[in-house]
């Protein structure tokens, strides 16, 4: 009896208690194909008017939504939400950089209780 008392109860003690731990990785490159970032680097020189794409893989996510804080020279310029529908998911965000955009760039993925997850920094020049 007490072994069919643990089969029903466990599953529900499981579910109840799911705790998410979170991990994320986020890369800076030229385009994203198949998920995965093309043309990665930390440092671009790039025309007027072309995108810089920010990859992200999450795991152990609170699915909701969460957020690319893009910063140049430490101040904030942009905020780019995304969607994350599972605890496990990749996505993407980009950013154009125009002329008078270079400098040191940061893009911070940023959880939505405000928690820093990952962030990568890289240098654009913009000719």
């Amino acid at each position: 009896m007490l072994k069919t008392a643990l089969k029903l109860l466990l599953p529900t003690l499981l579910l109840a208690t799911t705790a998410y731990s979170a991990e994320a990785t986020v890369k800076i490159g030229t385009g994203v194909e198949k998920y995965e970032i093309t043309g990665a680097s930390d440092s671009f020189t790039v025309a007027p008017n072309t995108r810089l794409y920010a990859a992200t893989k999450l795991t152990g996510v609170e699915p909701g939504v969460v957020n690319v804080v893009w910063s140049k020279d430490g101040k904030e310029v942009s905020k780019t939400e995304l969607k994350v529908p599972r605890a496990s998911y990749r996505t993407h965000a980009y950013r154009t950089f125009r002329e008078g955009d270079s400098g040191a760039w940061t893009a911070k993925v940023v959880g939505a209780d405000g928690t820093e997850l990952t962030t990568a920094s890289f240098q654009v020049t913009v000719q």
